[in-house]
Parts: structure tokens; sequence; C-alpha cells
């Protein structure tokens, strides 16, 4: 007899493709997980998907499923350029939205778009291009000139306008006479040392929900879908984000093949926010493109230096023949210690930093960059910390990488791991069944 799913989520990777499926109600269950290889190089991720809900068949028995949920990062997942006009100041804010949505940000300008830009974006062909420029009623010309010149090139591909508010109807004037699809949200910065990335940062999402069928193959599995489609960077904010408001602050760290992301959902102190230079948003994501544990694995190898001899005599033998998962204890043992690397790195890099300056009244303290300093819980997710034993006591150790100065979570913060490995699945559950994805991804944190 087949079973009854009441909903699946799929996860479409750039090389895996993972299906959760699960029973809701009023006390939800996760039943399992199938995977199989993501298949854009085929020219259809639909095969990938179909391989993975066949893999979970085989672990679970036959079955039907009332619903099917999904986030992608295939064929390079969302990609985007930003453009704003002061790089501190409305091009941080616009950069901020756009990681939060999940996108992966391939170029940033600040300023009017010079004729190199104007090449790289053609170059780049994103799926969303975000405009950004001046607070409200303050600087016009710049938001114009470079929708100007964006319309020019006749992309056909979408813009998100969040910039000064008088530009609105010239904005899109100037977008819907190229015959390109433009959407106004308010200012991602309408005042100084205001940052407003959530209206942005959702309509990224709604608008790659609406244009992902670009990726290969994709058009179909629109069709296997029954609901979202949103970034998977983006689903474990919105998870985060849904925990956030029940057992709050936190620092979520996700170390996988190609990059390393950590998402933090934080006001950070009272007392720190008087001195911070720059204002940050409550939600924030960093993406280290250049920290991953297998097509980055060299990249965090060479950070290691010479210690990594120390530790592995091999070593150079390990890096050579390095596989996506793991399969002997010297591999595993091998990938643990670059991912402790990947971690060190990545968290000095989302985290802020308390530095001084000598004034007329002596030494004056200022903080840059996210303070982390009240967050309680540190949340590890993928598959260095559901599949390989150790993830844990790297997150325990966080600060053993900082120098004093950096704005890292106390030490009587609390290590959870999503052992089901699936933050992402319920980030997406989330948007519909919200109640049910917080009960499973507690379950999966063990509280």
């Amino acid at each position: 007899m087949r079973k009854t799913i009441d909903i699946l989520v799929a996860e479409i990777g750039s090389t895996t493709t993972t299906v959760n499926a699960f029973v809701l109600g009023s006390d939800p269950v996760f039943i399992g997980q199938g995977m199989a290889p993501t298949t854009v190089l085929d020219g259809d991720v639909n095969i990938g998907l179909v391989g993975a809900i066949e893999n979970l068949k085989d672990k679970i028995g036959d079955f039907v499923y009332s619903e099917m949920l999904a986030c992608s990062s295939a064929a390079g997942g969302l990609k985007m350029t930003v453009h704003g006009l002061v790089y501190d100041m409305t091009v941080r804010a616009a950069k901020e939205a756009a990681l939060g949505a999940g996108a992966n940000i391939k170029l940033i300008t600040a300023g009017k778009l010079r004729r190199t830009d104007l090449e790289k974006i053609k170059q780049i062909k994103p799926n969303i291009i975000l405009l950004a420029g001046g607070v409200d009623y303050g600087d016009r010309e710049t938001a114009l000139y470079n929708g100007e010149k964006l319309a020019e090139l006749k992309l056909n591909v979408p813009v998100i306008y969040a910039g000064n508010i008088e530009n609105r109807e010239e904005i899109s004037h100037i977008f819907q006479e190229a015959g390109q699809e433009v959407y106004i949200v308010d200012n991602v910065y309408p005042s100084i040392d205001n940052l407003n990335v959530e209206p942005t940062r959702k309509m990224i999402q709604k608008v790659f929900e609406k244009h992902i069928v670009t990726a290969p193959g994709m058009s179909k599995v629109k069709e296997l879908v029954t609901g979202n489609i949103i970034p998977t960077p983006g689903a474990v904010m919105e998870c985060a984000i849904l925990l956030y408001n029940d057992i709050g602050d936190l620092m979520a760290v996700d170390i996988g093949g190609a990059t390393t992301d950590v998402h933090s959902v934080t006001e950070g102190s009272d007392e720190i926010q008087k001195i911070t230079v720059n204002p940050e948003p409550l939600a924030k994501r960093t993406v280290e493109g250049d920290l991953g544990v297998f097509v980055n694995s060299r990249n965090l190898f060479d950070l290691c230096g010479e210690d990594i001899y120390k530790k592995f005599s091999n070593a150079d033998e390990l890096i050579n023949n390095i596989k996506p998962v793991p399969q002997k204890e010297e591999e595993k043992e091998f990938v643990l210690y670059l991912a402790s690397k990947a971690l060190e790195v990545a968290v000095k890099r989302h985290a802020g930093k308390l530095s001084s300056y000598f004034g007329p009244t002596g030494r004056t303290f200022y903080v840059e960059g996210r303070d982390l300093t009240n967050v309680k819980w540190i949340i590890g997710t993928g598959g260095i910390f559901s599949r390989l034993e150790g993830g844990e006591k790297l997150l325990e150790n966080i600060n053993d990488g900082g120098s004093g100065k950096e704005l890292y979570p106390p030490s009587s913060a609390k290590v959870l791991i999503d052992r089901d490995y699936i933050m992402a699945a319920c980030g997406v559950l989330s948007k519909k069944y919200p109640d049910e994805a917080l009960k499973l991804i507690k379950n999966s944190f063990g509280i």
C-alpha cells in the first residue's frame, strides 16, 4: 500500500538535488530524504529531481504526495548585479538586501555606470538587476542616468528599483518604454543611517520565482512544483528569521563544497549600537565564494599553511584526491580540518570589530560591522554538520580564531545542529506553513 505524504520540499543544488518528505498537522513529522545528482549539464534539472524522488521511494517505500515546494541554487543560483550611488550608503544597503534574498552578486557599482560596467553586465547576463541610489528627496540624477543606460542595453532582464522615491515615475517610464519589466519598491536607504532592506529582499524572491524557468529544465520543474521556488540561501534566511522570532538572536553557518554562508539575525547590544559607524540590518548574510571544502578546497588548504602538515603527513595526497563526499576516516578528518579553517575565516569576515583612535579628548572607541555579542544560539546546517562527527565541536570553539577585538558570540551561546539537514526546506515550508516549519526545525535541533 502506498504511503500518503502531505508535502515534498526539493532542494535543487549546484551538484546535488535533495527531496524531503513531511507529514504536516499539529505534530508534523520529517519522513525521509532522497538524493540524486543535479542534472543541469544534461539540460534538464527535472531528471535529477525525479531521481531524488525515486531514491526517497527506495528508502521509505512507494508514496503519493499532495504538494511540492522547492528552493534552488542550480545554474549559478540567483545571479544579480547591484547599482547605487555611494558605496557605504545606498550601494551597501542594496547589497544587504540582495544577499539576504539569497542572491549570488556578480557585480556591484557605485556612482554613474561606465562603459566598462555596462560591458560586464552584458557578459554576466544577470537574472535580476537591482537599481538604487539617493536617499528620499536627495540625489536624483545618478539613478536616472543609470536607469537610462541599463534600458539601452535591452537585456530583457527584470529590474527592481529601490532608490529615491522621487524617481519612481521616471524610472517606470524609462524601462516600460524599453519593453523591460520593472518593479518599484521602498527605498533601501530612505535617510542617512536608516536601512530598509526587507521590502527589496521579499521582492527579489518574488521576481526570482517568476523568472526561474530560465534555468535548464526549470519550466518542467515548475509543472511539478505546486508552490514556492526560492533561492536556497534565501530559504535558509527565511528559516533563521522564523527561529529568531521564537528563540531569539542567532547565527547560522553553512559550510558547503563551493562556498561558506553565514547568516545572523540580531540587533546586537544597545551599548555597541551607540558606537557603530554604519547601520546593520536585522537579518544579514555573508557568502564567502572562496571558502568551500570541495570546489574551493585548495584555497582552504593554502590558508592552513604549514599547520596542516603537522596534522596530516600525507596532506598533499589528501588534497589532490579530495572527494565531494569523503568515505574513509582520514578523508573525513581532513575535510573537517578544512571546514574549521572555512568557519574561522567566514565568521571573522561576518563579524564586526571594535577599533579606536586618539582624538582631542583621548581614546575614542567605535565599531564597524556586525555585532554578534547578543547571539544566544549558533546553528550548524549542511553536510559538514549533519553527516560528519565533530562539526558541533567546531562551533563550540568559534571564539578561538579571534584576536579579542572581534564582536563574536559569547561563550554562553548554545550550539544547535540541523541533524536532519532540513533548514533550507523548512525555510521554504515557512512561507506557507510557518507553525509546522518551526516545529520541524526544532525537532531537527533536538529542542
